[in-house]
């Protein structure tokens, strides 16, 4: 039987970074480790996660689907050249000639007498690769993911590559657009501001990210579970800006911009745009599904790059422009710990920090109370109580301040709650006498 043999000095290099990663994304799992707890941002494993063998540090060939590796490799460039037809099939590498050293054994099912064999040795020369696509083969095999790609055409620099300001910029770019996805998922809204932000970031965690050689492009991979909601969102947003945009350009009007909300655009998702297309003579994004999940509903099973131009960041900048003042306030009733306390005077009105408990998908809100309602606020936290406030939360700098506020009055909560409220005025103590001084 034939055994995978690995090329001398064989692969383009380049690869994954080794440095740290900037959060919500993580770095790829190491062969031999799956991701888990401590490993990259900290984060568990985001979706169901194939085993890794204990000798050898590949996937246990016993779970793995050979139709699934056959969709990976061609997905990554892999060439399939003959094989016993019915039986298994011969895959060659990106770029290696029909008469090269290098090749992969893969059985078309599991039916096949030695297919347990033939993967096993298959995985073991993917895992010793140090070919970039062997890596997001092995990628795709533990832990089931959407892939999404970006790519920038910019100026070429020393050797090919690109200069690492520009490199940023794709992340920059990357990171807005997978929040903005993760943002819509969340609820429809034209601009978000500082609401679902927490929530919105934590749903990235076990993003997994690598960049293509050269610096133009970068990778993420998306857990089907639970991220496919994000790649589904993203998929409908990005056709929609898309439409949007030539409709725009076409016709000046903005309307299908306003219709575009309900399928994911935001102010968010056209800033993105705007990060990922500035500098450049274009950009492209694009979706594959993850082979072990099937395309989703309403999806096309292969998407076509979305691509963005130069010519459209005007009608995306006034896309944004258009979501950040039409986003209307929104009534809420707040329950929140009082964090800071602010006033010009001994009396009269003042202004008050309160960590959002309940009530409003934000972290914290600046509210502007009369005298008997500051007092209020200052005695409630002096007891180690929240309390409740209704008003308007303000689109105005994110909807960060509530206005028009009434109604304030103490809330009862748990004792382990009150500790940690009195801990934090212990902590503050000096700060909140000078801020209740003369009450």
């Amino acid at each position: 039987m034939h055994r995978p043999i690995e090329e001398p000095g064989g692969g383009t290099g380049g690869g994954y970074g080794h440095g740290p990663v900037t959060p919500p994304f993580r770095p790829h799992p190491p062969p031999g480790e799956g991701p888990g707890p401590g490993h990259g941002s900290g984060s568990t494993p985001a979706g169901p996660v194939a085993p890794w063998a204990e000798a050898g540090g590949v996937p246990d060939p016993g779970r793995v689907d050979p139709l699934v590796l056959g969709a990976l490799l061609a997905r990554h460039g892999w060439r399939r050249r003959g094989g016993a037809a019915g039986r298994y099939s011969r895959w060659t590498p990106p770029g290696a000639t029909g008469s090269g050293p290098t090749s992969l054994l893969v059985p078309e099912s599991r039916a096949f007498p030695d297919c347990e064999d033939l993967l096993g040795e298959a995985l073991t020369a993917l895992a010793r690769s140090a070919a970039p696509s062997a890596r997001e083969v092995l990628v795709g095999l533990t832990v089931p993911s959407d892939e999404i790609r970006w790519w920038r055409d910019v100026p070429p620099g020393p050797a090919g590559t690109v200069p690492w300001t520009v490199q940023e910029q794709l992340r920059s770019a990357a990171r807005q657009l997978l929040l903005a996805g993760a943002l819509a998922v969340r609820g429809r809204a034209g601009y978000y501001g500082a609401r679902h932000r927490r929530q919105a970031q934590a749903s990235l965690e076990g993003v997994a990210v690598g960049a293509a050689q050269g610096g133009r492009g970068l990778t993420a991979f998306v857990p089907v579970d639970p991220g496919r909601a994000i790649a589904v969102r993203l998929y409908h947003a990005l056709y929609a800006a898309r439409e949007a945009t030539d409709y725009q350009r076409a016709t000046g009007g903005m309307e299908a911009f306003d219709a575009a909300v309900e399928a994911g655009v935001s102010r968010e998702l056209t800033e993105a745009l705007v990060a990922l297309v500035r500098g450049t003579e274009g950009a492209r994004v694009a979706l594959e599904w993850a082979p072990a999940a099937g395309t989703p509903a309403g999806c096309a099973p292969r998407p076509e790059p979305v691509e963005f131009s130069p010519g459209d960041l005007p009608a995306l900048r006034e896309a944004g422009a258009r979501y950040l003042t039409g986003e209307p306030s929104v009534p809420v009733r707040i329950t929140g710990a009082v964090v800071r306390m602010r006033r010009s005077g001994p009396r009269g009105e003042g202004t008050v920090r309160l960590r959002v408990l309940a009530g409003a998908e934000v972290p914290h809100v600046r509210v502007t109370l009369d005298e008997e309602s500051y007092r209020t606020a200052g005695h409630a936290h002096l007891v180690g109580l929240p309390i409740r406030v209704l008003g308007r939360l303000e689109s105005r700098g994110g909807f960060r301040r509530l206005t028009d506020a009434s109604g304030v009055v103490p809330v009862q909560v748990d004792d382990a709650e009150r500790d940690r409220l009195m801990k934090s005025l212990h902590e503050n103590l000096d700060f909140f006498e000078e801020a209740c001084g003369g009450e």
